[in-house]
C-alpha cells in the first residue's frame, strides 16, 4: 500500500483521470458521479470558489478530513499539473500514459524530510512592450527593470498580472513572524514554487492551512470581492496563496523540490 494520498483537483470532468492513481476532488458548477470527492457538503467555502479555486477543495479536506487521514504524505495537484517521477520523462507525458509516470509513492530514502514542493518557475524575461504596457507604474519608479531580469521580481510580476501593489498589500497583513521576510522574499527573488502544489506531512498540512486560511479572510477585507473580475484578479487569492506557499514552506519545513507536467487539455 501506497504511503502517499494525492488528491487532484478539477473542475471539469476528466475521463482520463479516472484511470489513475490520483483521488479526484470537484470544483466548480458541473455535474460530477461519485467517482469525486464534492466539497460543497460539512464545512466549507464552497460559496467562494471562483475566487479561491482549487483552495475550496484544499479547505474542505483541512476541515473535514485531514484529522483522519492515515496516510504519511498528502499531497495536491490540479486537473492540469501532475507530481512526476523524473524531470526527463516531461517530454514523452500525455493524457494516455500519465498514469505511469505519477508519482505515486515517497521512497524511504526522504524520510528526513517534511514536504515536496513543485520545482520553481521563474517570471523574468517578459516582453519589454508587456512590460512598459501592465508594469508601466514600476517602471518609472525604477526604468533599470526593463533590463535588469533580478528586477523582475516575483512583486513585479504579480504586479503586472494581478493588480499594482495587490501582493504588497496582502503581505502587511501578515503576522510580524512572516510579514517583513515575504516582502524581502518577493522583492528580491525572480522565481518560486507554483500552482499552489504541495506534498507533505499531515502534520505539516495542518500548520499550512491554519495559517493560510486566517490569513486570506484578512485579505477578504482588503479585496473583497464585488472587484475582482477576469484573469488579473478573479481568482486573486489563489495568487496570493500561491505566492506564499512558496516562501512558507521554504521557511518553515525541510523541503525537497519535485517535477511536474503540465499537460495541454
Amino acid at each position: 500500500m501506497s504511503n502517499l494520498e494525492i488528491y487532484c483537483v478539477t473542475n471539469k470532468k476528466l475521463s482520463f483521470l479516472e484511470n489513475t492513481t490520483l483521488k479526484l476532488a470537484a470544483v466548480g458548477k458541473d455535474i460530477f458521479s461519485d467517482r469525486y470527492l464534492k466539497c460543497d457538503n460539512k464545512i466549507n467555502i464552497y460559496d467562494r470558489e471562483k475566487y479561491y479555486s482549487e483552495l475550496t477543495f484544499h479547505y474542505w479536506y483541512w476541515k473535514n478530513c485531514l484529522n483522519d487521514s492515515k496516510k504519511d504524505w498528502i499531497g495536491f495537484c490540479q486537473k492540469r499539473r501532475f507530481w512526476i517521477k523524473s524531470e526527463d520523462d516531461k517530454k514523452i507525458i500525455n493524457t494516455n500514459n500519465l498514469n505511469q509516470y505519477l508519482l505515486d509513492k515517497i521512497e524511504s530514502k526522504l524520510n528526513d524530510y517534511e514536504s515536496i514542493i513543485c520545482n520553481p518557475i521563474y517570471v523574468s524575461g517578459a516582453k519589454k512592450i508587456k512590460m512598459m504596457k501592465r508594469g508601466w507604474r514600476n517602471l518609472i519608479k525604477d526604468p533599470l527593470i526593463l533590463f535588469q531580469k533580478q528586477k523582475q521580481t516575483i512583486a513585479f510580476h504579480f504586479d503586472m498580472h494581478h493588480g499594482h501593489n495587490n501582493l504588497e498589500k496582502a503581505a502587511e497583513l501578515l503576522d510580524e513572524n512572516d510579514k517583513n521576510q515575504f516582502v524581502s522574499y518577493i522583492n528580491n527573488n525572480n522565481f518560486y514554487n507554483p500552482h499552489i502544489m504541495c506534498i507533505a506531512r499531515p502534520e505539516i498540512l495542518e500548520k499550512w492551512f491554519n495559517t493560510l486560511f486566517p490569513w486570506l479572510e484578512k485579505c477578504e477585507e482588503v479585496f473583497g470581492f464585488n472587484d475582482l473580475k477576469d484573469y488579473d484578479t478573479l481568482r486573486l487569492y489563489a495568487y496570493l496563496a500561491e505566492r506564499y506557499l512558496s516562501f512558507w514552506f521554504k521557511k518553515y519545513t525541510k523541503y525537497k523540490e519535485q517535477p511536474w507536467v503540465a499537460l495541454n487539455l
